[in-house]
């Protein structure tokens, strides 16, 4: 009994660990994406609504319809002494994956990106946190003096002057975390509060916000408050940021599809010819064998179908993040591909069990004596 209970103290202890572990640390999540995010716009910051307000730089996220733009904007922190590390691109696994941001002490390591407004690549220029109140560094950062009265005034030279939005890669931003964005990576952290969740479904929602529609320049590049993407805290983008397409293949010009993701997206089943073996009773039990076959490959992708579409219907119940949803449609082309060449090869083996046996090649005659 001693044992057992041991054992389980042991496991329990292990997965405390595990989840303190996953709290602490600024996770990869995602799916990889080939194509490299667009270029930062540029902006103008809308004015700081009021005290304890940090900024949260716009970025660029992925959805169904391709990438689409975050508004930068002002947050009420979570906790005294907390800052904003934000999330960002990077290159690994043949793709671009997104490193989520976070909440903590310090500020970590955001891949080298110069979002602006005191996020320059490392660190933050833009205010520090004194005896339970934020100070804001007047040099970089929009307040009115009138109504806050916590700020300071330090010039800030920007030695990192580029729109790249991603780190790693061809064209990425050549930057490595330092000793001290290692270390606050591993310090306590919380995740997007629930304004910035709330902002990022709002944007996903917006048409206009998509790079495919504004080309890179987006009409709400920033706004005063989480969440409003209209009235006058609204501020647009002076300048585009390149938007990157895919590479063309040179050796054809004929359009490429995409890997099907649901059942529904696979092609229509192709549809053998019908089996002539030459004798014809055979050839009708191989073709009932053939419908028979077809019509529970049809209900397989429409039953695959089906629990996938309840996934979906789950995930908008929940309200999930980016993250989760593109979690569970890499899970959703996995079972689609899967399925598909299940069907492919059991067509295979049932033509090859069709086809009409090869007569015996003739004997050799001995020569006549």
């Amino acid at each position: 009994m001693r044992i057992i209970v041991s054992i389980r103290s042991l496991l329990f202890t292990l997965g405390m660990l595990i989840m303190s572990m996953a709290s602490f640390a600024q996770v990869r999540v995602g799916v990889a994406i080939t194509i490299a995010p667009p270029e930062l716009p540029v902006y103008e910051q809308p004015i700081c609504p009021g005290d304890g307000y940090l900024w949260a730089p716009g970025y660029w996220a992925y959805g169904d319809d391709g990438y689409f733009w975050v508004p930068g904007t002002w947050v009420l922190a979570p906790e005294v002494g907390f800052l904003w590390t934000p999330g960002y691109w990077g290159w690994g696994d043949g793709g671009y994956i997104f490193y989520d941001g976070y909440w903590g002490p310090q500020v970590g390591f955001y891949g080298g990106i110069n979002y602006g407004f005191g996020y320059f690549g490392h660190g933050f220029e833009g205010g520090r946190w004194d005896n339970g109140h934020f100070f804001y560094n007047r040099a970089v950062l929009n307040v009115n003096v009138d109504v806050i009265h916590n700020v300071y005034n330090t010039r800030v030279t920007e030695t990192n002057v580029t729109r790249v939005s991603f780190n790693g890669g061809n064209g990425g931003i050549n930057a490595r975390a330092t000793a001290q964005e290692e270390a606050a990576a591993h310090e306590r952290h919380i995740p997007a509060v629930a304004a910035q969740t709330e902002h990022i479904n709002a944007a996903r929602s917006n048409p206009e916000l998509r790079a495919s529609a504004n080309h890179g320049k987006p009409p709400i590049a920033a706004t005063d408050k989480p969440g409003e993407l209209k009235g006058g805290g609204v501020v647009a983008a002076r300048e585009a940021g390149t938007v990157h397409e895919p590479a063309a293949r040179a050796e054809s010009n004929a359009p490429r599809s995409n890997p099907a993701i649901h059942p529904k997206d696979l092609p229509p089943a192709e549809r053998p010819a019908a089996p002539n073996t030459g004798n014809p009773n055979m050839d009708k039990k191989y073709q009932q064998q053939q419908q028979k076959l077809q019509a529970k490959q049809d209900q397989e992708r429409q039953k695959l179908q089906q629990k996938q579409d309840q996934e979906h219907q789950k995930l908008e119940t929940q309200k999930a993040d980016d993250a989760k949803k593109q979690q569970v449609e890499q899970k959703h082309q996995q079972q689609t591909q899967q399925l598909a060449q299940r069907h492919t090869q059991q067509q295979q083996q049932l033509q090859q069990r069709q086809q009409p046996a090869p007569h015996p090649a003739p004997s050799a005659r001995p020569p006549k004596a």
